[in-house]
């Protein structure tokens, strides 16, 4: 049985924990939260396997080195938190933004990503597998030596990322102009390099 405490809205208020410790707690499927605001709340080792959170507020709160797969967090902002170590693994985080937040060693394996906002992120050295992010906002998002392999980045805006030494193969860039990022030493497959070679004017026969 989940121990995860019921917070249910006050009528005429958006719900809100502040300061919890939810350190190692499961969160199972089945529960989800809507708009809930969650204020310098601990998840470290939270093991979150299948809960949904919708348009939801996490400020302060510190998800290192916990473990996410199949759950949901659509629509969600997440200002100042800390994502050392975090594992994501097929979820949905669709249309979520992130703010002022750190992602140290950050792997996200799978899932939906589509139109979450990263614009100036710190993403150097994270990882992201076979993700779907179709329409995210990665302006200016520094991704030196990040994995960005097999992800559908179609519409993506990429303008002033940094992708010195990253590993892009499989991935679609259509949407990169390679005029307008630092991509030395980043990883390409052939494919990819026809994709640029076109953007960038080139015939390639």
């Amino acid at each position: 049985m989940e121990n995860t405490p019921e917070h249910a809205p006050t009528p005429g208020r958006e719900p809100v924990v502040r300061g919890e410790d939810w350190y190692g707690r499961k969160l199972g499927a089945g529960r989800t939260h809507q708009r809930l605001t969650f204020y310098d709340t601990d998840w470290t080792e939270v093991l979150n396997e299948g809960a949904r959170f919708d348009e939801c507020v996490f400020a302060g709160v510190r998800f290192n080195a916990s473990r996410h797969t199949d759950a949901a967090f659509t629509n969600c902002v997440f200002r100042a938190c800390g994502f050392f170590d975090a594992r994501f693994e097929r979820c949905k985080v669709v249309g979520s933004r992130f703010q002022g937040s750190t992602f140290g060693l950050l792997r996200v394996t799978g899932g939906d990503w589509s139109f979450t906002g990263l614009p100036g992120a710190d993403l150097r050295k994270a990882v992201f597998d076979g993700v779907r992010m179709r329409e995210a906002d990665l302006t200016g998002a520094r991704l030196e030596g990040a994995t960005l392999s097999g992800c559908d980045l179609a519409g993506a805006a990429l303008h002033s990322a940094r992708l010195t030494g990253a590993d892009l193969r499989g991935s679609d860039l259509s949407s990169l102009d390679p005029r307008t990022v630092d991509a030395a030493g980043a990883r390409i497959d052939l494919e990819q390099a026809a994709v640029l070679a076109t953007a960038l004017g080139y015939r390639v026969a």
